[in-house]
């Protein structure tokens, strides 16, 4: 169960030979767990009978008193091996394979697993139990993963300093691109640049030599009737060759019509495949 998908790809990119047993056992998590708790409930079940059924003939054939201070000494041995289960069966075993040696474990746990299925696959035991933890909850050890787990993973990595904050943020960023749309990021028609497209470039070049924009939007009869738009670089182009009585709508370059919605990735895609600079939301 602590084995995580990370662990197996690089793992398998190693050639660990024992990755595709490991992978057969994560896809159906239930016949691991059916064999663990099965030889585990057996352990704890026999043994405990045999250990107090051994404690009752040794006190009987002593000719000892059979109680300390009332309490029975069958009792007495059955604490002491409830504490002995919890510590070495339990808690012990977890705590070695569970939290600090899993990755260590992981070749060993996974032909320890496959031998201790086999017995119960062949007995039928497996496939009966099987059908009762379907029957409970078919999804019970679906292993799923949210954007909000990926992003708490990331703040705990943040945290931990295995990421630095600005590496932890650019990951957090990236995950919510999608969530980004057109109208979150476009500029206003009111305060963008523009430019009529029936202005000579000789006049738009001498009222704007330190324009800092790279790409103008041109209009017909008022800012709202954007017709497409001109690169600043065509422009400088055009003055080097001696051209100036040409118009902007002369360089003008059609313009992409999105809608507001449109989520930013979407767009860039859009842009990327049509060679396009900018688009009208």
């Amino acid at each position: 169960m602590s084995i995580t998908g990370t662990f197996m790809k690089v793992k398998g990119q190693e050639g660990a030979s024992y990755i595709p047993a490991l992978k057969e056992l994560k896809k159906d998590v239930d016949k691991p767990l059916i064999a663990i708790l099965t030889l585990n409930t057996l352990a704890h079940t026999v043994g405990a009978i045999l250990v107090g059924v051994q404690a009752e003939n040794m006190v009987s054939g002593s000719g000892y008193d059979s109680s300390y201070f009332g309490i029975p000494f069958v009792g007495i041995v059955s604490g002491i091996m409830t504490v002995l289960i919890l510590v070495v069966s339990e808690i012990i075993p977890k705590t070695i394979g569970g939290a600090t040696y899993w990755q260590s474990l992981a070749g060993f746990t996974t032909t320890a697993l496959n031998i201790m299925i086999f017995p119960l696959k062949w007995l039928g035991i497996l496939w009966v139990l099987q059908l009762t933890t379907k029957a409970i909850g078919k999804s019970a050890h679906m292993n799923t993963m949210t954007r909000e787990d990926f992003i708490a993973i990331t703040d705990t990595a943040e945290k931990e300093g295995v990421f630095d904050p600005s590496e932890g943020q650019y990951i957090k960023s990236l995950m919510n691109f999608n969530q980004i749309e057109v109208k979150d990021v476009m500029t206003p028609r009111s305060v963008m640049f523009m430019a009529p497209q029936s202005m000579k470039i000789k006049d738009f070049f001498k009222e704007n030599q330190e324009l800092r924009f790279s790409r103008i939007p041109v209009f017909g009869t008022n800012r709202d009737d954007i017709k497409g738009y001109v690169l600043k670089d065509h422009i400088l182009e055009d003055i080097i060759h001696d051209k100036p009585a040409e118009t902007l709508e002369d360089l003008r370059r059609e313009i992409s019509m999105v809608p507001a919605n449109m989520p930013i990735p979407q767009l860039f895609e859009k842009m990327i495949a049509t060679k396009e600079h900018m688009a009208l939301a």
